[in-house]
């Protein structure tokens, strides 16, 4: 590993809910166990590894999953158990790095470029792996390489219980061979058309001209390419900085009432722009996120002028849901979520909109606040075009 090179280790925790539940009762330990909700509209949240060999993942139907795995033992889950577990690795690992970053409840990024000289960045990630399967009796896997991209998808390869050193300079060399399927963003849609122009690996996709995919792809094509070859500059950022503020709404029975999901978005997204408000913050990033009934999901996003106004991010999740929705599925869950966030105090024209505003919806919050989010509202009640 190239001491000069930036070096960031992803650690991510073995089948968590799992791990957790065998901690709680250890009698559990090596049964078929999935945690997640009832056999009729429930879903896997997380599955053992003797149940994945039965072929149950995450997401996947539970009334399925126990079709496959009928000797499956089926948990609730209890998130608060969870929330304290994870906690306990980011205390851990804060106080082992210069830089952490919680990716999710059981994922982590540490930034520890320089740390050979006092440790050595292989020594500390096999320590701190070692650290919290002895400590908190916790599974974890890690990859130490030159970017967060590299290490995702490098983990992803090695669990459970694994560990890979990714040396700089040979990222190219690592993805080539791996299926396209394996790229974080890459969903079913995305991997369709790519098969399409006959690119199956990430190494024929490091090599299409941008060109090429860009009338399929828009955009995306350029990031698609770079990231193939390994690219990622995509910092680490401080486990206390948050990343995003998303809201997501499962319908009871799928469905393709157009009213009903805007109106869905409509509440999401005043949920977004009223915590975006309280923890005085702008956006200057919208995605939706559409789950069908067959599960497959499709997200779009999009980049706009930094806000925290109910209206700008309700017409960003207009746009975004009117190009992405296939009006011939039926949808079983929407998301909304906000990102790139910048403070809320920065001054200039800019922000205009937001400080015309600023009255109106200091009214709207108190109300929200003291009465709660479903107080005052938008509501469609005939048009969906309208929203």
């Amino acid at each position: 590993m190239n001491a000069s090179a930036r070096q960031i280790i992803h650690f991510d925790l073995d089948s968590f809910f799992v791990s957790v539940e065998r901690l709680k009762n250890p009698a559990l330990e090596k049964a078929p166990l999935i945690v997640g909700g009832s056999e009729g509209r429930g879903v896997v949240a997380a599955c053992s590894y003797e149940t994945r060999a039965f072929g149950i993942h995450s997401a996947m139907p539970m009334k399925k999953a126990l079709q496959l795995c009928p000797q499956a033992i089926v948990i609730k889950g209890c998130h608060r158990s969870y929330s304290h577990y994870s906690k306990l690795v980011t205390d851990m690992l804060c106080k082992e790095v210069p830089v952490l970053e919680k990716a999710s409840i059981d994922e982590f990024y540490a930034d520890v470029s320089g740390m050979d000289r006092y440790f050595g960045s292989e020594k500390l990630a096999a320590h701190l792996k070692q650290k919290v399967i002895v400590e908190l009796g916790l599974p974890i896997s890690y990859a130490l390489g030159s970017n967060k991209l590299i290490t995702k998808i490098a983990t992803n390869e090695v669990k459970p219980d694994g560990a890979i050193v990714i040396p700089h300079g040979s990222e190219r060399d690592y993805l080539r061979p791996l299926p396209i399927e394996k790229m974080p963003g890459i969903g079913k849609k995305t991997a369709q058309i790519l098969h399409q122009l006959g690119v199956v690996t990430l190494g024929d996709l490091s090599l299409v001209p941008v060109k090429h995919l860009t009338n399929r792809l828009g955009d995306y094509a350029c990031d698609l390419v770079s990231r193939a070859k390994g690219e990622d500059d995509s910092p680490v950022m401080p486990v206390h900085d948050q990343k995003s503020i998303s809201k997501e709404e499962t319908f009871e029975q799928d469905t393709t009432d157009e009213l009903l999901m805007k109106n869905e978005l409509i509440i999401m997204s005043e949920k977004v722009a009223f915590l975006l408000r309280k923890k005085g913050k702008l956006c200057t990033c919208i995605s939706v996120k559409i789950r069908y009934s067959d599960f497959g999901t499709l997200t779009r996003q999009i980049k706009i002028e930094p806000t925290a106004s109910d209206d700008q991010i309700i017409n960003a999740v207009k746009r975004l849901f009117d190009t992405a929705y296939d009006k011939r599925s039926a949808v079983r869950l929407l998301g909304v979520r906000v990102s790139d966030f910048l403070c809320q105090n920065l001054q200039g024209d800019l922000f205009s909109d937001l400080d015309r505003k600023k009255e109106l919806y200091k009214a709207l919050d108190t109300i929200r606040d003291k009465f709660g989010m479903g107080a005052i509202g938008r509501f469609l009640s005939q048009s969906p075009s309208k929203l």
